[in-house]
C-alpha cells in the first residue's frame, strides 16, 4: 500500500528527473552553433557499420592485387571491363550512360560515365594517385659482395628508410628484354615464394649508428636487397653467387644482366591487407596512400549509371615524386580527353572547364596521440570521424597549395550533409612542422574548382598504414554523392 510520503517522493523524483533532462538555453545554443565532428560508431546505425565492414572486404582484395601503379591500373581496368566500360576512342561520339576508359601506358587510368547534360555544363571529376612510396631497383642493380648477392636500389617517394629494414619484401614489376619481349615479375606474394630483405645492424654493434640522427643512421646507398648466397659450381669462375642468380633468372625468365636496364622493378612489403584490432574496425595495408582514395570512387563510378554531369575518375602515377611525366596528373592526356569530349559534343571547352568540379582524392594524416606534439588538435582529422576535407595543403605558408574557394567548400559540405556523408576538416599537422601536397594544384590550373578529400591515415608512407573501415566507406558515399 502506497502512503502519502511515497506519493510525495515519487512526484519529487519525476520532477527532479525532468528538470535534470531539460537543457539550458546555453546548452541548446551550443548544440545549434558549435561545430563538432562525429564518431561514426556513435552516430551510424548498425546496418551502416556492417556495410562499412563489408565494403572493406572488396577493398582489401583490390589492395592485395594492386601493390604497384601498374598492378593498380591493370586491376582497375579489369574491374571496369567486367562492368561494361569500353576503351575510349578519340573522335568518336558517345551517348548518355556509356562507360569509357583510357589506360595510358599501363600506369594511368581515366574512366568516365557520360552524362545526360551537355558537357559545357561541366563535369564531376575525382582524381587520385595509384603510386606509393617504395624501393626501386637501379638500372644496373645486381652485384656480389662477401659471398652474398645484392640488388642496388633507389627509393621512390618520401620514406623513412629505417622502416624498410629487416622485413620481408616482394619483387614486382616488368622487364623488357633486348628482343622487345615483356616479362612480368611478381615474387614474394605466394606463400611458397621466396622473399627478399634489407639487413639491419645488430644492436650489440650499433654504438656509432645510435649516435647519428634518424635521417642519417641509414643511408640511401645502404638500402641493398639481399637476394642470394649460393655459389655456382665452377672452380675457375669469378663472382659465383652473382653468376648463380643470373643463371636462375635466365633459366626461368630468359633474361640477361643488360635486361635490367630496360626494367621497372620495385620492392614492396609482402604482407597482405589485414584487419586491425580486436574489433576489426581498421584495415592495415601497404599503399593506403593513395589507393584508399582510388577504390571507393571506382566503385561509385561503376554504380553511377546515367549522371546529369559526365562523371570522370582519374587515377594517376608519379604523385609521390612531384607529378612529373606522361603518366602523371601533369600529363596532357587529361586535357586531351576533356577537349575531345567537348569537340564531339560540339560544346565550348572553356565553359566545360570553368563549370567542372573536382575532388582531389588524397589521404590526410589522422591524429595520433602517440605523436600529439606535431598536430594541432582543433584542425586535425580523427579516425572513424569520416572523410576529411582539406581546403589547402602545402607547407609553411600554404606553399604549393591550390586553396579551394569558399563557395566550392560550401557546396561540398552541403552535398555531404544532404547525403548522409560523415565528414570532417583537417590540416596536415602544425603550421611550421612540415606539410605536403597533392594533385589539386594541377587540376585547378585548368580553371576547375577543386578541393582535397580523402581518408585519414595512421603511419602514412610507412610500409604498413592504417585506415578506418568507416572512413573508407564514407569515401565511397562521398564519391557517389558527388557523381550524382
Amino acid at each position: 500500500m502506497i502512503n502519502n510520503t511515497d506519493i510525495i517522493y515519487i512526484i519529487y523524483r519525476k520532477v527532479k528527473v525532468k528538470t535534470m533532462n531539460e537543457k539550458t538555453k546555453g546548452e541548446l545554443l551550443k548544440e545549434q552553433l558549435f561545430f563538432k565532428t562525429k564518431n561514426g560508431f556513435e552516430t551510424l546505425s548498425e546496418e551502416d557499420v556492417e556495410k562499412a565492414y563489408d565494403f572493406s572486404e572488396g577493398y582489401k582484395k583490390y589492395m592485395d592485387n594492386s601493390k604497384t601503379e601498374r598492378e593498380a591500373a591493370a586491376e582497375t581496368t579489369k574491374i571496369l571491363q567486367a562492368n561494361g566500360f569500353k576503351p575510349y576512342k578519340f573522335g568518336e561520339a558517345y551517348k548518355a550512360g556509356d562507360g569509357v576508359y583510357i589506360n595510358n601506358r599501363g600506369k594511368y587510368i581515366l574512366a568516365a560515365r557520360i552524362g545526360s547534360k551537355s558537357i559545357d555544363n561541366g563535369t564531376s571529376i575525382i582524381a587520385a594517385h595509384i603510386d606509393s612510396p617504395r624501393i626501386d631497383l637501379k638500372q644496373r642493380p645486381l652485384y656480389e659482395d662477401s659471398g652474398f648477392a645484392f640488388f642496388k636500389t633507389h627509393y621512390y617517394g618520401g620514406i623513412k628508410k629505417y622502416q624498410w629494414l629487416a622485413m620481408p619484401l616482394a619483387l614486382h614489376g616488368v622487364i623488357i628484354k633486348a628482343d622487345g619481349d615483356s616479362v612480368s615479375i611478381n615474387i614474394g606474394e605466394d606463400a611458397n615464394d621466396p622473399v627478399f630483405c634489407i639487413t639491419d645492424l645488430l644492436p650489440h654493434l650499433a654504438k656509432d649508428q645510435y649516435a647519428k640522427n634518424l635521417g642519417e643512421a641509414i643511408s640511401g646507398e645502404g638500402l641493398n636487397i639481399l637476394i642470394g648466397s649460393r655459389q655456382f659450381k665452377d672452380d675457375k669462375a669469378s663472382e659465383k653467387v652473382k653468376l648463380h642468380i643470373l643463371n636462375l633468372l635466365n633459366e626461368k625468365y630468359g633474361i640477361i644482366e643488360s635486361d635490367f636496364i630496360s626494367a621497372e622493378l620495385s620492392l614492396v612489403p609482402s604482407e597482405k591487407s589485414r584487419d586491425i584490432g580486436f574489433d576489426r574496425s581498421m584495415v592495415g595495408a601497404y599503399g593506403h596512400d593513395d589507393r584508399v582514395c582510388a577504390y571507393p570512387p571506382l566503385m561509385a563510378l561503376i554504380e553511377t549509371k546515367t549522371p546529369e554531369h559526365t562523371a570522370i575518375l582519374v587515377l594517376v602515377d608519379k604523385e609521390e615524386i612531384g607529378s612529373e611525366g606522361n603518366t602523371s596528373m601533369k600529363s596532357h592526356i587529361f586535357r586531351d580527353f576533356m577537349e575531345d569530349m567537348a569537340k564531339m559534343q560540339e560544346s565550348c571547352s572553356t565553359a566545360m572547364f570553368m563549370n567542372s568540379m573536382c575532388l582531389s582524392a588524397d589521404v590526410n594524416a589522422a591524429f595520433d596521440p602517440n605523436y600529439a606534439e606535431v598536430y594541432e588538435s582543433k584542425n586535425s582529422a580523427f579516425i572513424n570521424n569520416g572523410v576529411v576535407m582539406t581546403k589547402y595543403t602545402g607547407s609553411r605558408g600554404k606553399s604549393g597549395s591550390s586553396d579551394a574557394n569558399a563557395e566550392f567548400v560550401g557546396y561540398v559540405r552541403k552535398l555531404f550533409d544532404d547525403n548522409g556523408v560523415l565528414w570532417q576538416t583537417s590540416e596536415l599537422g602544425k603550421v611550421d612542422q612540415g606539410g605536403g601536397g597533392t594533385v589539386a594544384a594541377f587540376i585547378a590550373n585548368h580553371n576547375i574548382d577543386v578541393i582535397d578529400l580523402g581518408v585519414p591515415i595512421l603511419s602514412m608512407h610507412a610500409p604498413f598504414e592504417v585506415a578506418s573501415k568507416i572512413d573508407i566507406y564514407m569515401m565511397y558515399k562521398a564519391s557517389k554523392a558527388f557523381y550524382g
